[in-house]
């Protein structure tokens, strides 16, 4: 970000001259006399939206002349003078743990659709297993939202998937899940930290929805035994290329017996007879 900065009284109509900094970006605009913090995140957003990826995980910072360096916007800080400010986002790496637990925790199930049942490999079998994890959800109490790509032409949710209690059913035309309405529920849920993914294509809609929950500061869990696609090859370098960004790669019953994660665990036995009663080994699992 450009350097330099300075004071002076604001500029008629109440408004104060900001110089927004982001990346190799300097915009000069201008913001409401005793501007706060929301107020230089929304212009942030305004300016530079398009090009922010992790909404979450970032900092504003402040020119201060005294230390003629980028400071941390201070507690409570008001624009009364102009200035310059900064957004960095925030790049640290840490190790993802992987936990999860059901208050904290969405499901989604991506176009898991008719019109796909004879062109994606192993249908039948991410159907059932996609079926499962639903039924886990609802025992566990855990939100569910379902999309369905353009189902004008390529049909509804296939009849085996139950998606009674389902928070959100939506079409839509983007192959991401990350719709306006998706952000917004899961902007009501409190605490949602983890989002296990299911569905169908692995390489299209499976893998530019994870993609766009990350960059959200979200956690992703793909469940490998539900999620196929029409090509092996296009599968198997989506779950690789996925697994190397931070995405975990799971399985159905290791997703449902972590959200348990004790014997004693009130829903125990019902889930457990969700997994005894699993698919046989259809060789899904051996295209990872």
């Amino acid at each position: 970000a450009a350097t330099g900065g300075g004071g002076c009284a604001p500029v008629g109509g109440g408004s104060v001259p900001v110089l927004f900094c982001f990346s190799v970006f300097a915009r000069p605009s201008s913001v409401p006399h005793g501007a706060g913090y929301e107020l230089l995140i929304q212009k942030f957003l305004s300016l530079y939206g398009d090009q922010i990826d992790m909404h979450r995980k970032f900092v504003v910072q402040l020119f201060a002349e005294e230390w003629s360096q980028y400071i941390d916007l201070p507690k409570g800080f008001l624009v009364n003078e102009r200035c310059k400010v900064r957004l960095v986002p925030l790049q640290i790496q840490i190790t993802t743990l992987g936990n999860l637990t059901p208050s904290s925790t969405v499901f989604f199930c991506c176009d898991m659709q008719e019109r796909f049942r004879p062109a994606i490999k192993y249908f039948g079998d991410i159907i059932s297993v996609g079926q499962r994890l639903l039924q886990g959800a609802r025992l566990l109490g855990i939100p569910v939202i379902v999309t369905e790509q353009y189902p004008k032409g390529l049909g509804s949710t296939v009849q085996e998937i139950d998606l009674t209690g389902a928070k959100l059913v939506l079409p839509k035309t983007k192959f991401s899940m990350v719709l306006p309405e998706v952000e917004a529920a899961l902007a009501e849920i409190p605490g949602v930290r983890s989002i296990v993914l299911f569905g169908v294509e692995t390489h299209v809609c499976i893998q530019q929805t994870a993609l766009e929950l990350i960059g959200r500061g979200l956690e992703v869990h793909i469940v490998a035994d539900a999620t196929s696609s029409r090509s092996m090859m296009d599968r198997m370098f989506a779950l690789e290329r996925l697994a190397r960004t931070g995405i975990i790669v799971t399985t159905s019953e290791a997703i449902l017996l972590q959200l348990v994660a004790d014997k004693e665990h009130p829903k125990f036995k019902e889930i457990q007879n969700l997994i005894k009663a699993s698919a046989p080994e259809s060789g899904l699992l051996s295209k990872v």
